[in-house]
């Protein structure tokens, strides 16, 4: 359920407000690298072309994760899990590919339905132009929109100007404004994935954890609009064992947005409001997608990868909180940011200028606490059907307005990409579909009570099971033809529609946009503005040598391949394939320490003492996933896939000692293809950089 994961993705959110950085944060943009640092750190001077070939070279899986180039023709490297979307939805009854894995008998690529990837081309410094399109005194509503209108303008004239992707981001909190222009892939295809249970060795016991035993890792191939393999100029180098232990690596990826830089009000309102919420929403969803797998073996592989999903979550929210709720590292978090305050009260001129935005931030979270919850059980995230019909709602209601005055996901910019996932013939499945929106639906009478204007939209009196059941029986949005035929028909034809999901999203529209609209306004506007004051105070001490909040835009990490210590227990930072067995072994070989089966059959013909998986001091968050982990020669070593369960406070405070990044070494990804999947060919492609 791609939109669930999506939505999932935007919560990633943590808090880090000290100013003083240890020795391997930050996650940089690569206008601005800490060439300082690293050369300090490991006595070597990167250089532009290092760097541009990096950026180049490294993939964003639109609204996913991240991946590299690996050959020059077009063939990309990502983990298992971020590509497990497009594995689920090419799966089939018959076959389903997230357990038997794909590619091992050179079968053709499969076109993975709406994925896009995309590559960083340039970026350009608008913070100018931005900022003074904001009239001096302006705030809140008023700010917003004419923000607002200026981003939209920016972007419809660089997508005027060329056929690429434009992005306006925001960094330093609004400190900065920066134009992100992406060369885009619609043709994306899987080449190569393995079992389910290879790439996911140990299941959710061992998420999170190290040491790990995971190939997860899935390759696949760009392809351009005549159905050719791309070329591209720029891929990494495979280097297998081009490291050892305590050697720097580097790695760029797409991290999500973090808010490392929130205020303590901030953090209140994660700790106290939106965490406990998020971990009950999680809870609910995995049961009730359990419940769905006892209706048979189908239904079990159609809910495998949103149980998962959920459990994943589930994990990373209590993270967090026990985090949030460690008196310590509050204290820290709060001693910095009186810190900070201190010193701008010292400098009247500073002080004059920057007022009081915690203040500001402060009021805003009260706000937002008097309907957060609301506002979370209007959207009603979940179904794929039914955020298809709302998308449309949306859709013909905002083309109506110019471009400027339209939200953000429904500019001239983004609508081709819009279009391409709204269109896409990705399996939609009816039962499942019925179960989740009853569900969400159920939520919504729950919370808001059944006399709630919004409930009674909903539900015309009915119960959620009965609206679900005839709105899913009933509705013609499992049909791409059909989605694309309301679209054409416009605002006009869609208020018209029978369609029942269609009225059901007409229905609750009222309501969203207006929650949406007073969020946008009176929290997210505040922070901007605040948190740009906030921001050009940290500039005022510190200048450009801090890194940037992330937004799912490209950066830079660096550290060392290196074990740490876990409660008394010392990890080593490499594992191999010995160890993979052993494990298996202490447990019986019974799942989800079971091997998988290609790897059983192939034990007494791969060399055991192959890296499997590493760990290094790696700064990085979710959206880092499948990003390439070069060496000091920008050769390809690792592929990341996780963090450790200590290190998930690092969302608050990044420590060396305990947090690191876990990766397949590059190693066993070619043994594995070579030994296992019989895919000798898509190994000679990696290491020579061109398809034979």
């Amino acid at each position: 359920m791609r939109s669930r994961f999506a939505a999932m993705v935007v919560l990633f959110v943590g808090a880090f407000v000290a100013v003083h950085a240890a020795a391997d944060e930050g996650m940089w943009t690569f206008d601005n690298p800490p060439l300082d640092k690293i050369e300090k750190a490991f006595g070597m001077k990167m250089s532009k072309e290092w760097l541009d070939h990096l950026r180049l070279s490294s993939v964003r899986l639109a609204g996913i994760g991240s991946a590299s180039f690996v050959s020059k023709d077009g063939l990309i490297l990502t983990n298992h899990h971020v590509a497990a979307d497009c594995i689920q939805q090419i799966s089939t009854e018959e076959n389903d590919l997230m357990k038997n894995g794909y590619g091992a008998n050179g079968e053709a690529p499969l076109r993975c339905p709406g994925s896009e990837a995309q590559v960083l081309v340039e970026t350009r410094d608008v913070t100018r132009r931005v900022q003074d399109a904001v009239p001096a005194g302006q705030a809140g509503a008023a700010a917003f929109e004419a923000r607002k209108a200026e981003t939209a303008r920016i972007e419809s004239e660089c997508a005027n100007a060329t056929s690429d992707l434009c992005e306006v981001v925001s960094l330093y909190q609004g400190s900065e404004y920066w134009l992100h222009i992406y060369r885009t892939y619609k043709d994306v295809r899987l080449v190569w994935a393995p079992e389910g249970q290879a790439a996911m060795f140990g299941g959710d016991p061992d998420n999170f954890n190290f040491p790990r035993y995971s190939l997860d890792a899935a390759l696949m191939r760009a392809y351009d609009e005549a159905g050719n393999p791309v070329t591209v100029t720029h891929h990494l180098r495979v280097a297998p064992g081009a490291y050892r232990d305590g050697d720097p690596v580097f790695v760029s990826g797409h991290p999500t947005s973090s808010g490392r830089f929130y205020t303590y009000a901030q953090l209140e309102f994660l700790r106290d409001s939106l965490y406990p919420l998020w971990l009950t929403s999680m809870e609910r969803s995995r049961d009730v997608f359990r419940e769905y797998t006892k209706r048979g073996e189908e239904q079990k592989r159609r809910a495998l990868f949103e149980i998962g999903m959920d459990e994943n979550f589930i994990k990373v929210a209590i993270g967090y909180m026990q985090g949030l709720r460690d008196g310590e590292l509050m204290k820290r978090a709060k001693d910095a940011e009186d810190e900070l305050r201190a010193k701008v009260a010292a400098d009247p001129k500073l002080a004059e200028e920057i007022g009081d935005p915690w203040g500001e931030i402060a009021k805003a979270q009260e706000l937002h606490r008097a309907y957060f919850k609301r506002f979370r059980y209007v959207r009603m995230r979940g179904s794929d059907a039914f955020d298809k019909a709302r998308q449309i709602v949306l859709l013909t209601a905002e083309l109506q307005k110019p471009n400027e005055e339209r939200f953000e996901e429904f500019r001239d910019s983004a609508l081709p990409s819009l279009y391409s996932r709204l269109y896409s013939k990705a399996p939609l499945y009816a039962d499942m579909e019925e179960v989740v929106l009853a569900d969400r639906l159920a939520q919504l009478a729950e919370n808001l009570g059944e006399d709630d204007p919004a409930v009674k939209a909903a539900l015309g009196g009915r119960t959620p099971a009965k609206v679900a059941a005839d709105a899913i029986a009933k509705t013609k949005i499992f049909d791409a033809d059909a989605r694309k035929a309301l679209v054409e028909q416009g605002r006009a034809g869609v208020e018209k529609s029978k369609d029942p999901l269609i009225r059901l999203a007409l229905a609750l529209e009222p309501e969203y946009r207006a929650l949406r609209t007073r969020y946008e306004h009176e929290v997210e506007e505040v922070e901007a503005q605040a948190g740009d004051r906030i921001a050009r105070a940290r500039f005022a001490i510190r200048g450009r040598e801090i890194y940037p909040d992330t937004t799912f835009t490209l950066r830079l990490s660096y550290g060392r391949v290196s074990g740490y210590e876990d409660h008394g227990y010392m990890n080593g930072p490499r594992t191999t394939f010995y160890g993979l067995f052993e494990r298996a072994e202490s447990f019986g070989n019974k799942p989800p320490y079971d091997v998988a089966p290609g790897f059983d059959k192939a034990r007494g013909l791969l060399d055991l003492s192959t890296t499997y998986n590493f760990v290094a001091t790696l700064d990085t968050f979710p959206g880092n996933s499948g990003s390439p982990i070069v060496n000091g020669s920008g050769d390809l070593v690792g592929l990341l896939f996780d963090g450790n369960l200590p290190g998930l406070s690092i969302q608050f405070v990044y420590d060396e000692r305990i947090a690191r990044s876990i990766a397949v070494d590059i190693e066993a990804v070619l043994e594995a293809l070579r030994v296992v999947y019989g895919r000798g060919d898509l190994a000679r492609e990696m290491l020579s950089g061109a398809a034979k």
